[in-house]
C-alpha cells in the first residue's frame, strides 16, 4: 500500500524569456498526464517555431513519444539527441513527462538546452515538494554496450554538480556535447540535488551520452521513491533538507 495514495507528485512549468520558450508537465510516478495547455506562445495543435519548423500534436507520435499502461511520454525540443536523452531519463526514471519548446536555434542549440534542463529542475523540485519520507539517496550503474556510466544522487537542496563524460566528439547529431554537462548542471541548480555522473568506460560518445542518462534516470528513481513507516520525515540529522 502507498504511504500517501492521495499525494500526486507533479507539476507543470512554463518558462519564457527572449531566447525561449518551455513547457514541461512531469508526473515523478509515472501514469496520465494531461496535455500541455495552449498558451500564447503554443497556441494551435501545431505550433511553429521561430525558423519555421513546426512542432507537432502532442497525439502524434515523434522519435521521442512512448505511451504505455505506467507511463505517457512526449518530447520535442527542436534538438533531436537532446529529445532522446530526456526519452531515455524519464522512461528509466518511470516518469510521465511532456515536454515542448521553442529556442533559437538560428543560433545554436545552447540557450534551448540550457532553458529545458533549468524548467525540468523547476519541474523536480515543485514535483518533490516538501521532501520527507523518502529514500534520499540513490545511486546506479548503467551500461550500453561498451560503455559504463555511474550516476549519484542526493536530493540535498544543496546544489552541486560534478561531471565526467569524456566525448571525443563536438556534437552529437545538433546537441554539442558541452551542452550535456552544463545541461546537468543547470537541471541540478534547479533540482536542489548533489549529482555526480561518471562515464566510466566506453568508446561510442552516443553509447557514452546513453548510459550517463539511464545511470541518472536509474539513481533518480531510487532516490525519489517513498518509504513506508517514514511518512513526514525528514531524512537528515540537521532536521531539514
Amino acid at each position: 500500500m502507498s504511504p500517501n495514495p492521495l499525494s500526486a507528485r507533479t507539476a507543470v512549468v512554463n518558462r519564457s524569456t527572449k531566447e525561449t520558450k518551455i513547457q514541461v508537465s512531469l508526473s515523478l510516478d509515472g501514469g496520465p498526464l494531461d496535455l500541455l495547455p495552449t498558451t500564447e506562445h503554443f497556441p494551435a495543435a501545431f505550433s511553429f517555431t521561430s525558423s519555421g519548423h513546426s512542432i507537432p500534436d502532442q497525439n502524434a507520435e515523434t522519435h521521442a513519444s512512448q505511451t504505455s499502461p505506467s507511463q505517457q511520454i512526449w518530447i520535442w525540443t527542436g534538438v533531436g539527441f537532446l529529445d532522446h536523452l530526456l526519452h531515455a531519463w524519464a522512461k528509466h526514471a518511470g516518469w510521465s513527462l511532456r515536454i515542448r519548446a521553442k529556442g533559437d536555434l538560428i543560433i545554436d542549440d545552447h540557450h534551448t538546452t540550457e532553458d529545458v534542463f533549468l524548467a525540468l529542475g523547476r519541474a523536480f523540485t515543485a514535483s518533490l515538494a516538501i521532501r520527507t519520507g523518502l529514500r534520499r539517496f540513490g545511486s546506479s550503474y548503467a551500461p550500453l554496450d561498451e560503455s559504463l556510466s555511474r550516476a549519484v544522487l542526493d536530493l540535498s537542496n544543496r546544489p552541486f554538480f560534478h561531471g565526467s563524460f569524456g566525448f571525443t566528439s563536438p556534437m552529437l547529431g545538433t546537441l554539442n556535447t558541452q551542452m550535456i554537462e552544463h545541461g546537468l548542471r543547470s537541471w541540478s541548480m534547479e533540482a536542489g540535488v548533489t549529482l555526480h555522473v561518471d562515464v566510466l568506460s566506453g568508446e561510442n560518445d552516443h553509447h557514452r551520452a546513453e548510459s550517463a542518462f539511464k545511470a541518472l534516470a536509474g539513481a533518480c528513481r531510487v532516490a525519489c521513491e517513498r518509504v513506508e513507516g517514514r511518512e513526514g520525515e525528514v531524512v537528515s540529522t540537521k532536521g531539514v533538507l
